[in-house]
């Protein structure tokens, strides 16, 4: 891929790259047709099926991007989600509309009520009828994945009563890591016949929580000491909110004359504050840790030393200050791998000076901004931003345990936990090295435990 600056067009996907997170399965016996929320073409299955009318895994772009094509293209039937998720997806597509489409109020209110009109929220872990026909009978079920608040993996229950076959094909959607704030960790099914399976760390192993969260606190605590801005390009949702939560856990064991308790937390995204404030609503789906913090009195996502900016006007007011003043400060802002996004003039004015610090806590795609800075900074490197070359001075540091993707060991331990195997696993979304990292470990873990097990890549990679 070229450093920066490429246009995609995701008809025409080139071998193992990542470009969007739906992807085709084949014709079926069964005569129902859809697009399964994942990422990278795949040459899904089975022939035995064609899966459901329309599922979102989770509440990134890149997972509902497609809706408006999909309705403007006549798809009338339902859309099936979680009920997190159906609090979120209106944010997520408004947005989408207002950047790749139209900023015209009245035909974005026409797109939502439609959207709203074919919902089908479903609560986790309860089966629910897609369609039943004398050659066809599939019933889907989602669990929670662990990966942003409302993520699922589903689960597909398939029966062909003419010839009496039975099928269980799960599709891991986006799998969440171990630990992460606010979620639970995603559980395994029992049993999977057909596992199509997320691999985006399938070559790496993340930090521990321990140590991310030590990162964290030294890389702000330098910018201090400096008085420089963390800049953390973050994505609006799920990444935001588990840093604001953890910061929040910083400053609470903090001393009481520590610079911590003065340290002002700055979310710079519109998008992101209203995120934060569903998720806020949306509690109860918070894990057991995040809820022993609110019996304490604790607001982890909304606490003292909080704001948020929301106008351009005061985005460009604090752009200024920041880089002249010398006021520690984090800033969090979109897009996470600094390809647009307010994080951009942050980068633009705080990059050439010493004094700050760059914080990566998600993956940088290759091609992106981020990549760049994560890869030539330290190096003393540049970077191009809107076709202007700039030098990076700035401290660079990147935090992998932040990752809301499952590592290595998380993907292999989703296989692990099932009672029964599945029987081939169909690897997706995730760069080509890091298929077929999981590919050679998947096939090692099925040797070690004695099963046969058939991994395939995409159809679009070589082996």
């Amino acid at each position: 891929m070229e450093k920066t600056g490429r246009q995609f067009d995701d008809k025409e996907p080139s071998r193992g790259e990542i470009l969007t997170s739906t992807y085709p399965t084949h014709p079926s016996q069964c005569r129902t047709r859809c697009l399964v929320s994942m990422k990278c073409r795949v040459k899904v299955v089975n022939r035995f099926y064609s899966f459901l009318p329309r599922g979102t895994g989770k509440m990134h772009i890149d997972h509902v991007g497609r809706l408006p094509y999909l309705l403007a293209a006549g798809f009338t039937g339902p859309i099936f989600c979680s009920k997190p998720s159906a609090k979120l997806l209106p944010l997520v597509i408004e947005d989408a509309l207002k950047i790749g489409f139209t900023r015209d109020a009245r035909l974005i209110e026409q797109f939502l009520h439609r959207v709203e009109q074919q919902l089908v929220p479903l609560a986790f872990g309860k089966w629910h009828n897609v369609t039943s026909t004398p050659t066809c009978h599939v019933n889907m079920k989602l669990q929670r994945a662990g990966h942003i608040l409302g993520s699922s993996y589903v689960e597909v229950a398939l029966r062909d009563p003419l010839n009496k076959r039975r099928q269980r094909v799960v599709f891991s959607g986006d799998l969440g890591a171990a630990n992460s704030p606010l979620l639970p960790a995603p559980k395994a099914p029992a049993k999977a016949d057909v596992l199509v399976l997320e691999s985006t760390y399938g070559n790496r192993l993340h930090e521990g929580r321990l140590d991310r969260a030590a990162k964290l606190k030294q890389a702000i605590e330098r910018a201090l000491h400096n008085n420089g801005t963390v800049i953390v390009p973050a994505f609006s949702i799920g990444r935001t909110q588990e840093l604001l939560y953890e910061l929040e856990g910083i400053i609470h064991r903090a001393d009481k004359q520590s610079l911590w308790k003065s340290l002002e937390i700055i979310v710079d995204s519109p998008l992101a504050a209203r995120f934060t404030q569903v998720y806020r609503d949306l509690q109860p789906f918070w894990d057991s840790e995040a809820q022993t913090r609110v019996r304490a009195g604790r607001h982890p996502l909304s606490f003292a030393s909080l704001y948020t900016v929301d106008s351009h006007a005061t985005h460009e007011q604090t752009v200024r200050y920041l880089a002249e003043s010398g006021r520690p400060a984090v800033v969090i802002a979109a897009s996470g791998m600094c390809a647009g996004g307010r994080v951009v003039n942050y980068l633009k004015a705080m990059l050439g000076d010493a004094r700050h610090q760059v914080l990566f806590v998600g993956y940088q795609g290759a091609g992106t901004p981020g990549r760049d800075i994560q890869r030539y900074g330290p190096q003393g490197g540049w970077v191009m931003l809107d076709g202007e070359r700039y030098d990076i001075k700035a401290g660079v540091t990147t935090i992998s345990g932040y990752s809301a993707h499952a590592d290595q060991a998380g993907l292999l331990g989703f296989v692990k936990q099932m009672r029964h195997w599945p029987r081939s696993i169909h690897l997706v979304h995730g760069d080509a090295e890091a298929r077929r990292a999981l590919k050679v470990a998947l096939e090692s873990l099925a040797a070690k435990h004695g099963k046969t097990l058939k991994v395939t890549l995409p159809v679009n990679q070589l082996e």
